[in-house]
């Protein structure tokens, strides 16, 4: 693992192990009771925002343009290699929070929508904004199902998903955790079925938010979890059009088949500050 990194109070660490031991106790014969707290704690700071754009996007509602913009234009040059014109599309939108990513993106390019979210304003605001009722037409795009579970305790229905999109929420997850939910969301793929992650990403090592814990893991810090998850990345875009004062953003596809070539792509990274979270 990439040593190295600092917490939101400028504390730095040799190793993300050394991060991991003292916020969730790992390597510690009895945990359960920090890695709970690590939990819980993040839950309840999303309890007291807003249910808004401008609230799950940590006060930087302005970037949804330009953050669905990117989504899109990425999205549109993978669904032509990886669905079939012949049958209903489906995608599980994870870390959903109000449904601005189903409602925006993900309904633009899926019949059926799933979204999980362990804030339960969030997914109801979610639910009131987007579903639907009666039984779906051939051109019907609705969310379907709204999931109030933690990605870290959530099992997807086996083979029911063209794409798992997971964006802002993947830094709330531990590592083990991490390639626990990957691991298990495999089996929720489609045969051609594929992954997109889409991160702050640090410059090197990881930042990790005291506030809201969560972490803001390297571009190589990520491949190394993917690795370990029996993941390969497929492609990978920047998103631009950002503040500048904001961690920079990259787009992973990842694929459960090592494909015949990827492009690995490279990001910068501007000065730290609080980064977007949702």
């Amino acid at each position: 693992m990439e040593s190295g990194g600092l917490d939101s109070d400028g504390r730095g660490f040799g190793s993300a192990e050394e991060m991991w031991r003292e916020e969730i106790g790992l390597g510690l014969a009895d945990s359960s009771a920090k890695r709970t707290d690590w939990y819980s704690k993040g839950i309840s700071y999303w309890q007291n925002v807003e249910a808004s754009v401008d609230g799950v996007l940590g006060g930087y509602g302005q970037v949804n343009d330009a953050d669905v913009a990117a989504s899109d234009a990425f999205l549109k040059t993978l669904t032509p290699k990886f669905l079939s014109s012949s049958s209903r599309h489906v995608a599980l939108d994870c870390g959903s929070g109000i449904g601005r990513v189903t409602k925006n993106l993900l309904l633009r390019h899926f019949h059926e929508v799933d979204l999980v979210e362990p804030v339960p304003h969030f997914l109801d605001a979610a639910r009131e904004s987007l579903a639907g009722g009666g039984a779906p037409g051939a051109n019907e795009r609705r969310a379907v199902n709204f999931f109030c579970v933690p990605l870290q305790e959530f099992t997807p229905e086996v083979g029911r998903y063209d794409v798992i999109w997971v964006q802002w929420c993947i830094g709330q997850l531990a590592d083990d955790d991490f390639i626990s939910f990957f691991k298990r969301a495999q089996a929720g793929l489609k045969p051609n079925g594929f992954f997109v992650v889409k991160e702050n990403v640090a410059r090197k090592g990881f930042v990790l938010d005291k506030e809201d814990r969560s972490i803001t893991r390297s571009d190589s810090y990520f491949k190394e979890l993917f690795d370990r998850c029996g993941l390969y990345v497929y492609s990978t875009k920047d998103q631009k059009g950002l503040p500048e004062e904001l961690f920079p953003v990259k787009m992973y596809a990842l694929v459960t088949s090592k494909p015949k070539g990827a492009n690995s792509g490279r990001t910068k990274r501007q000065q730290y500050m609080p980064s977007v979270i949702r």
